[in-house]
């Protein structure tokens, strides 16, 4: 299984950015997804989770603000950011799970594969 993550960059405040995650060997439509980030010297943080009946959930900091979906055609994740703030800036890496307790979906450990990550930075 691999994930691809595209789509970051460097905006300023206050813009947008949309990323994708493509994965291989697993499908979008039968697995628990979702999008974490990592800033230098932090813990990955959940941003947002999608489960296999498209409902979401969201960490605080992003509600609003934040969209998480999947284009089940396309087999790709996306994440869209609008409002970004420089405390959004980080290494966003796509997670993906087939046994994810839903309850725990933004423990990193309930996912078992992960993307490289794909950085955005708001200045």
């Amino acid at each position: 299984v691999q994930l691809v993550e595209s789509g970051g960059g460097s905006v300023q405040t206050g813009g947008s950015l949309r990323l994708s995650c493509a994965p291989s060997g697993l499908s979008v439509s039968d697995s628990s997804m979702a999008w974490f980030r990592q800033s230098p010297g932090k813990e990955p943080e959940a941003v947002a989770a999608i489960r296999r009946d498209d409902l979401t959930a969201y960490t605080d900091s992003v509600k609003g603000r934040f969209a998480i979906s999947r284009d089940t055609a396309k087999r790709t994740l996306y994440l869209k950011m609008d409002f970004l703030k420089p405390e959004d800036t980080g290494m966003y890496f796509c997670a993906a799970g087939t046994e994810v307790r839903w309850n725990r979906r933004l423990v990193a450990r309930e996912y078992d594969y992960w993307g490289q990550g794909t950085q955005v930075t708001v200045s």
